[in-house]
């Protein structure tokens, strides 16, 4: 039986990473690549070799981020059915890759940098993983990276559950005016970028009234049907 693709995007914070992570226990031969994480390692690297983040906006389409990431030596391995990222041969932490800095430097870069050879990359790797696996992609531009995927979904929530679950992920570290405020402004960067556009594949799942994260994953679990399935 052939392999799938299943393209997961989303609202920041409506717990799509966390979805990913469930649907690969959930759905047998599965493994996640995390293409978010990739991006932020990417802009993480650049900002702790000296990079500000005004200079990275004011240079655009001239900044490639594929040739980024070959400069800063970032890997991608496959750890426990997901993939892991590795800079200069460091596995990379996931709080700094998910913290406020990481997160609002990728929003602002990421629809103005060139990104066309680090699609490519995806596009080849993602290609390479489905001769094995069936492949859980969470990215940006998931469907212009990947235009063969067999589902396409973007979730959800209200901004209020939206704060309320990135302020769990931060340990409560973080005020909730701020959390709100970085949402929101990511929110307008994002949307400003094309990243909330949908697809004629694309289908919506709104989590705003799932108590659990197995819940949310149930709503996109009804949505597929596995070759053997069928």
């Amino acid at each position: 039986m052939s392999n799938i693709v299943i393209g997961i995007e989303g609202l920041v914070g409506a717990g799509k990473t966390s979805i990913c992570r469930e649907l690969i226990k959930t759905l047998p031969n599965t493994i996640l690549l995390n293409g978010g994480n990739l991006y932020r390692a990417i802009v993480y690297a650049m900002m702790q070799n000296g990079k500000q983040l005004d200079q990275l906006k004011k240079e655009g389409k001239n900044l490639d981020i594929k040739k980024m990431m070959d400069l800063f030596k970032i890997q991608i391995k496959i750890e426990n059915n997901e993939t892991i990222i590795y800079i200069n041969g460091k596995k990379a932490e996931e709080e700094k890759l998910q913290s406020k800095e990481a997160s609002l430097a990728v929003s602002t870069i990421g629809g103005s940098a060139n990104n066309k050879n680090l699609f490519i990359f995806a596009q080849q790797l993602i290609d390479n993983l489905k001769k094995d696996y069936n492949v859980i992609v969470s990215a940006r531009s998931v469907m212009k990276i990947y235009p063969k995927c067999n589902y396409h979904f973007f979730i959800i929530a209200d901004l209020d559950e939206r704060v309320k679950r990135k302020c769990k992920q931060y340990n409560n570290k973080e005020e909730e005016k701020e959390v709100r405020e970085n949402i929101v402004k990511r929110d307008i960067l994002q949307e400003k970028a094309g990243f909330y556009e949908y697809d004629k594949k694309t289908i919506e799942i709104d989590v705003t009234k799932c108590k659990t994260v197995i819940e949310s994953t149930n709503l996109v679990l009804e949505k597929i049907k596995l070759p053997e399935m069928v």
